[in-house]
């Protein structure tokens, strides 16, 4: 679907450009969009790596272990079926994290590894609720640090690329709390995310 609209976005402005006279225009803008994106691409790749790296470090040293005991409470409360698995708790830990230091992309491959390890523990067709409410984590995740929308905000020029935490706090709690609530909500009625 996405690639429909995007290819009609991209008719429709070759189309506008054409009768208002500015395809120069158009394709002076492509060119300067193109090497913007690269130019952000890299900039995020450093940040990216550098997470990835101290992720991996955390892992490899028993820290994701450490920290999912720590957090065992919560996890335990919001994903009762993995309450004896240490090492989804430490997958689920370790995404959380990512996610709450706003690395989105750092973020998904340790998803898809904690997505793996509860899918091979369930051994069940279709999702179950602990996948459901693990992905809806993801998607409203709360962000105490959002690096990666600190450094897109500093390659545009920013000059306090910070200075949106408060606004960012605010809506990404908001939503979170919204979201878990309705998933323990719908827990408690009949449907496929009951098993």
């Amino acid at each position: 679907m996405l690639n429909y609209i995007w290819f009609g976005m991209i008719v429709l402005s070759v189309i506008c450009a054409f009768f208002n006279g500015r395809l120069e225009a158009l394709s002076t803008a492509v060119m300067e969009g193109s090497q913007q994106a690269v130019e952000l691409s890299f900039s995020l790749l450093g940040s990216m790596c550098a997470w990835l790296g101290f992720l991996k470090i955390a892992e490899k040293s028993g820290l994701t272990e450490l920290m999912a005991s720590a957090f065992s409470p919560v996890i335990d409360r919001l994903f009762p079926e993995y309450k004896k698995e240490k090492a989804i708790k430490g997958k689920i830990c370790m995404n959380l994290a990512a996610n709450f230091l706003g690395l989105g992309n750092a973020a998904t491959p340790l998803g898809l590894s904690a997505m793996e390890a509860m899918a091979k523990k369930n051994r069940e067709e279709g999702p179950t609720r602990g996948m459901i409410l693990f992905v809806v984590l993801n998607t409203a995740s709360i962000q105490l640090l959002p690096i990666n929308m600190a450094v897109m905000r500093k390659a545009c020029g920013s000059l306090a690329p910070f200075a949106v935490l408060p606004e960012i706090w605010v809506t990404s709690l908001a939503s979170l709390l919204v979201c878990v609530l309705f998933c323990k909500f719908l827990e408690r009625g009949k449907g496929p995310w009951n098993k």
